[in-house]
């Protein structure tokens, strides 16, 4: 038997049995007899160790203390009978929280991975009892996305279309789990105000309207802005776990306004068992809400990147009398303290998480006595990967600053010298090639080599830390310092090749495509010097004399970026 087996047959008995077991698969001379002296050995001395790791697991097993598992529930019979009831964890002492205690309510274990979950379960079961919304039907919503996504959980399981429209700021993830879950999405612009035919909410509610006067069939626009069952699941689900969680001692509830109805819920539930507990918005910057609770006065609306909370107008379910402090957190704020709750307390949430958190903080370090102050983590960082937690996306949004040369390198995006880019060698497969651009996203990449007269051959790869295409730097000669560009190779070539020599390319080198001819710009030349480059339609190399040292590649986006971020 394979030592493997052996452990498999072993661990199903119990420690005195697997110990008398691995004593006779440990006994000498077990080999068959025509094996040879020295496979004989082998054999012996290979069952030998699976019968000492076999006895010492045993061991451990006998003397581990079994975990209760007399708390844990019986198994449900759907997935949404898992909504709510999520857990709080106290934040530690990483996080300077003054003479308070903290709390993170964690809504982003709910099965939908959000604390819209709730909401969603509770508009669809008013629709259902009042009539609005039978087997087959259809529902609109316009959401920032965890809501349409909470939607197609209880739509996939009741047996309802879903129609969402998203404001395409919205990350990549969570698109791609909206239809993944059967949703069709409807993307429309983030940069309209309400009373646009193209704010989201107008053109959902349009879309409904116009749904049901094709069809004849009842169509549902559940507008969780104006949806009573929206508070009224947090006053019925959110506040009373709260408040039973932290054994009613609750000083202070933080939250956030997307639609309203997590702080007008568990907001209402916790002041209606203690009058005196304070309720704290946080707000981005932009949002017209947290000016209003401060000064009054909201002003005209801006921007903000953070998902999900924020608004440019008062929804109808929220009542901004109960609130009594408030923060406007900027983005830098609000993805600074999402990563530093991964970092510090291993949790993965979003950015509204992460404003959340920042608001919480300052409220705590302003108290002069101690308080339990509880906020939610609303969703899950998994669907902002590609936004936040991406340090690329963070400097093009110049929410992750580096040093600033004060010449060309400071447009590059992915700096060679510092293992962030994604290159290849002239040696490299073109099937290679591609793999690595589709991998990546990117439409280009510098082909390096060894500096002249280097003797060893180059090495392919990506970013010389193993940063994003995982290989390693040119090797002998000053490794990723003495790189040289050769030449760039794009889509473009790659088509041409595959076009002119077939299926055949991908297996040739990527020296025979790629443009030797490059357009080097110096790195302490200024911004205006890149124009002739990029009006040409070519990409600007920022290299040394010869090529050497390559600091990495300039495109219009770039560029673009860098000006945008200067008028900002």
């Amino acid at each position: 038997m394979p030592p493997e087996s052996q452990d498999g047959v072993l661990s199903t008995l119990s420690p005195a049995a697997a110990k008398a077991a691995a004593s006779k698969v440990a006994t000498p001379g077990a080999a068959p007899a025509s094996a040879s002296a020295s496979g004989h050995h082998g054999s012996s001395a290979a069952a030998a160790a699976a019968a000492a790791a076999s006895a010492a697991m045993h061991k451990l097993l006998a003397t581990a203390a079994p975990k209760s598992v007399l708390s844990l529930p019986p198994p449900v019979g759907s997935v949404l009978d898992l909504v709510g009831n999520t857990p709080i964890l106290k934040v530690s002492d990483k996080f300077d929280t003054g003479c308070c205690e903290l709390f993170l309510k964690l809504e982003s274990q709910n099965p939908g991975g959000s604390i819209k979950d709730r909401i969603a379960l509770s508009m669809v079961a008013a629709a259902e009892a009042e009539g609005r919304l039978r087997t087959g039907g259809r529902i609109f919503e316009a959401t920032a996305g965890n809501t349409g996504l909470a939607l197609a959980l209880v739509a996939a399981r009741r047996g309802y279309r879903l129609t969402v429209v998203v404001p395409d700021k919205m990350s990549d993830e969570k698109i791609a789990s909206l239809r993944g879950m059967g949703a069709e999405v409807v993307l429309t612009r983030s940069d309209v105000v309400k009373g646009h035919p193209d704010y989201y909410q107008d053109l959902a509610a349009r879309l409904a309207r116009e749904a049901e006067a094709a069809t004849g069939e009842p169509v549902l626009y559940i507008d969780q802005f104006n949806n009573p069952a929206n508070p009224a699941a947090h006053f019925a689900g959110t506040g009373p776990e709260i408040w039973a969680q932290l054994g009613g001692r609750v000083d202070a509830f933080v939250a956030g306004v997307g639609s309203g109805g997590t702080l007008a819920g568990a907001g209402a539930f916790l002041k209606s068992v203690n009058p005196n507990v304070d309720l704290v918005l946080a707000d981005p910057v932009g949002s017209v809400l947290a000016p209003l609770v401060e000064s009054g006065s909201c002003g005209k609306a801006g921007s903000w990147l953070v998902e999900g909370i924020g608004e440019d107008f008062v929804p109808s379910v929220l009542d901004l009398s109960l609130v009594t402090r408030a923060y406007s957190i900027t983005d830098a704020e609000a993805f600074a303290a999402a990563r530093e709750l991964l970092r510090s307390e291993g949790v993965l949430a979003g950015g509204s998480a992460g404003a959340l958190l920042a608001a919480a903080l300052k409220y705590c370090r302003e108290q002069t006595v101690p308080k339990r102050v509880v906020t939610i983590v609303c969703d899950s960082g998994a669907r902002y990967l590609s936004k936040q937690f991406n340090d690329f996306w963070m400097r093009e949004q110049g929410l992750h600053p580096r040093p600033a040369t004060g010449d060309v390198r400071d447009l590059i995006a992915r700096r060679h010298l510092e293992g962030e880019d994604v290159w290849v060698t002239p040696e490299l497969p073109v099937d290679q090639a591609i793999r690595r651009m589709r991998a990546h996203g990117i439409s280009q990449m510098a082909v390096l080599a060894e500096p002249d007269g280097a003797d060893a051959p180059a090495v392919d790869g990506g970013s010389a830390n193993g940063g994003a295409a995982g290989g390693a730097a040119p090797a002998a000669a000053g490794g990723v310092e003495a790189a040289r560009v050769v030449g760039i190779i794009d889509e473009s070539d790659l088509l041409l090749a595959l076009l002119r020599d077939g299926p055949g390319a991908t297996a040739r080198p990527v020296s025979r495509y790629m443009e030797p001819r490059v357009e080097t710009v110096a790195p302490t030349a200024a911004p205006a010097e890149l124009l002739p480059v990029l009006r040409a339609g070519r990409v600007a190399v920022v290299a040394g004399p010869g090529g050497a040292p390559f600091y990495g590649l300039i495109t219009n986006i770039d560029l673009i970026n860098y000006l945008r971020a200067r008028v900002d």
